[in-house]
């Protein structure tokens, strides 16, 4: 896992906020999604003391022994009213503030995933991780994360992180969603991503399928400036992928031949403000 210390970690999460915010106001399972959405995105502040790296023996699984350099951590915990420890997870420098404890200590960038990996490991008595413990919090238990995970990594099986190409050889039949199934909260999830970002100019949703697959899977395609497709994609991708109904989602950058005849007689479903 890549830790990144800083004594002054820069970090802001206004979409998590507002989504924590509608949930707790309005507690329904969209707003219950929509939060857990932009968690599995963010990226938290959690205090501790990160060492300098230090050479460690590894067994080489071949008999032998090699030394690599490891990064030790210290996590500050906070603790419940039941005396459960929790990490943690401070959304900027504001809430991190709150917690007296936190002052001196580095920042340590983690994220949902890095969260999991820690609850995961055999020696960990830490109950889950807590985010903005002294404001508008949501604990998020260590089984609640376990099933969180499981059903990421699931979902990741059957989507994933896919750049389509296609060769002449290639059967391919494209259209467009089905008007009375179309997947409005698959898009709304997509757009609420791509308008926090400065890079993607228009995006498009086709329907293909090859001659070998048995149903149809969701195309994006995407005019973005700049060298960040798979960061790009990876957020369309986990935005997506709680509202795909068993499909699976693929994703074209625009300036492939092949996309831009595909949607020549289309309009984007997001369009950049001007």
């Amino acid at each position: 896992m890549e830790l990144k210390p800083s004594k002054n970690t820069n970090i802001t999460n206004p979409e998590l906020l507002e989504a924590i915010a509608n949930m707790q106001e309005d507690n329904n399972p969209d707003t219950v999604n929509r939060m857990i959405d932009c968690v599995m995105q963010a990226q938290f502040i959690t205090p501790g003391r990160v060492s300098k790296p230090q050479n460690v023996a590894k067994n080489n699984g071949n008999g032998g022994t090699i030394m690599q350099q490891e990064t030790q951590v210290q996590f500050q915990l906070i603790e419940n009213q039941d005396k459960e420890k929790f990490f943690p997870a401070f959304t900027d420098q504001e809430e991190k503030k709150k917690w007296k404890p936190s002052e001196g200590k580095d920042d340590v960038v983690m994220t949902f995933d890095g969260y999991a990996q820690l609850l995961a490991e055999k020696d960990c008595n830490v109950a889950g991780f807590v985010i903005n413990p002294f404001g508008k919090s949501v604990a998020f238990p260590r089984s609640m994360v376990e099933s969180l995970k499981a059903q990421k990594d699931e979902r990741a099986k059957h989507s994933g992180l896919q750049q389509q190409t296609f060769t002449a050889e290639d059967k391919v039949q494209l259209g467009d969603p089905d008007p009375d199934n179309y997947p409005i909260d698959m898009m709304a999830s997509i757009i609420n991503y791509l308008q926090d970002r400065n890079d993607v100019d228009r995006a498009y949703l086709k329907m293909f399928k090859r001659e070998a697959d048995e149903k149809p899977s969701y195309l994006v395609i995407v005019d973005f400036e700049g060298d960040k497709m798979e960061e790009i994609f990876k957020g369309i991708s986990m935005s997506a992928s709680p509202h795909l109904d068993g499909y699976q989602l693929s994703m074209m950058p625009f300036s492939i031949p092949f996309a831009q005849k595909a949607v020549e007689d289309i309009e984007p479903f997001y369009c950049a403000e001007d």
